[in-house]
């Protein structure tokens, strides 16, 4: 089954002592992009939380945000204060005064509100761990299920896109007699009205070559062979956004000369359809998985 690149997600979850938040937006990105935003007492867990989220999508630029909120009770979530870093935040206070000579130090509050001072134990950080990972894959599957939601509606329009490639397809190659018999009156017409005798033998030879310079049976087998692989590559069960990105422009490049190659004016109009039809379709693989 194909999948979007573009989906939300969003699971919470509350324990007596923290209530957790995952969110998750994930956009179409070449590569997989991961930018993962969780609290401090988390951080010794980014590896093992990016191995999670590799394992279960291919493709995409994830942002994810953990919000991690105490709850208020009679037991309260342990704290401790880094005196480290209190000291080197009054430190760097004292170094910047010389600056600002009239400026005040920082209250006791100012210095507990920077980033690092007040800190979870890390004993409890390590009990609800294992249940941001637990939250964190409820999370990713609730996105996966949408990105497969997306993907199917992407799948349909898809399909019917090469269908109309292949109608179009047909309809040149039915009109590739008509053409050749209109060539054949135009030169015969023209000869005419310069009232001049022409060798038989050279002017079907003129012919011939006019037919093969204007043949594009070779193009329209490749537009069809193409658009097999696209069908087939769509029941692929893996990541295909790349893949089918790569036979849109097959596709594009074969819709070009088809077009130089015409000298029909419902041709030329077929390769125009057809150059829509494609770019329509590869405008939706840039954001398939």
């Amino acid at each position: 089954m194909i999948k979007s690149m573009t989906a939300f997600s969003r699971q919470d979850s509350k324990t007596d002592d923290i209530e957790l938040c995952w969110e998750i937006r994930t956009v179409n990105h070449r590569h997989l992009d991961i930018s993962l935003y969780i609290p401090e007492s988390l951080q010794h867990s980014e590896n093992a939380l990016k191995d999670i989220i590799r394992r279960k999508l291919g493709r995409g630029r994830i942002d994810l945000k953990l919000t991690v909120q105490p709850v208020t009770t009679t037991k309260q979530l342990e704290i401790s204060i880094n005196t480290q870093k209190a000291k080197a935040f009054l430190d760097a206070c004292e170094s910047i005064k010389s600056l600002s000579p009239e400026s005040r130090p920082p209250s006791q509050l100012e210095v507990l509100q920077w980033q690092g001072v007040i800190e979870e134990s890390e004993d409890k950080a390590k009990d609800y761990s294992k249940h941001v990972k637990s939250l964190l894959s409820k999370a990713l599957d609730e996105l996966i299920n949408m990105r497969e939601s997306e993907g199917s509606r992407l799948l349909e329009m898809i399909q019917t896109r090469c269908e109309g490639v292949l109608q179009l397809v047909e309809n040149v190659k039915s009109r590739r007699v008509s053409v050749l018999e209109n060539l054949r009156e135009k030169v015969i017409k023209k000869i005419a009205e310069l009232d001049i005798s022409a060798d038989n033998n050279r002017l079907e030879q003129e012919l011939v070559y006019q037919a093969q310079r204007l043949d594009v049976d070779e193009e329209l087998d490749r537009l069809r062979a193409h658009i097999e692989e696209v069908e087939a590559v769509l029941k692929r069960d893996e990541p295909i956004g790349r893949r089918l990105d790569f036979l849109m422009q097959e596709l594009n490049r074969e819709a070009n000369t088809l077009a130089s190659k015409s000298n029909d004016v419902e041709t030329t109009r077929s390769a125009v359809e057809l150059k829509v039809l494609i770019e329509q379709m590869r405008e939706q693989c840039l954001n398939i998985e």
